[in-house]
């Protein structure tokens, strides 16, 4: 039986989408991965075109509420901001919490050439976080 793993931010519009998808990738199959938000938007699409970058299609991702796992069991619960991690339900105890906050790249003003760049940056940083989560490193 694959390990769960929620991963949450505040709008599940970026960088809980990225890594969703990158731990899907990245762990090849190891792991049965989601993402939420506690107060979801909609998927950004410099985090579709960023991904797209790397092979990886998340257009046809949806941004979901928290509320919608209740019940559900999880191995993991991976917070990728601070605010998620302050407004982050309670879960049983023998979920493994863990947190690493990353720039909201959501929230970057600019031209679309600068927010792209701060998306790819975020996005390498999940990637190379979600790698170390899957090796078993930072678990």
């Amino acid at each position: 039986m694959k390990e769960r793993v929620l991963i949450l931010c505040t709008g599940n519009s970026a960088r809980s989408q990225m890594a969703e998808a990158l731990l899907r990738r990245e762990a090849g199959g190891q792991f049965e991965v989601e993402s939420a938000g506690t107060k979801p938007g909609i998927v950004r699409p410099e985090a579709i075109t960023v991904m797209r970058e790397l092979g990886i299609d998340i257009s046809g991702h949806r941004s979901k509420r928290v509320d919608e796992f209740d019940g559900e069991r999880f191995d993991y619960v991976i917070t990728v901001c601070d605010i998620a991690r302050e407004s982050c339900p309670v879960f049983p105890a023998f979920v493994k919490r863990l947190h690493k906050s990353f720039e909201d790249s959501a929230a970057v003003n600019g031209s679309e050439q600068e927010r792209l760049a701060v998306f790819r940056r975020v996005r390498d940083e999940l990637r190379e976080y979600l790698r170390e989560f899957a090796s078993g490193s930072t678990r």
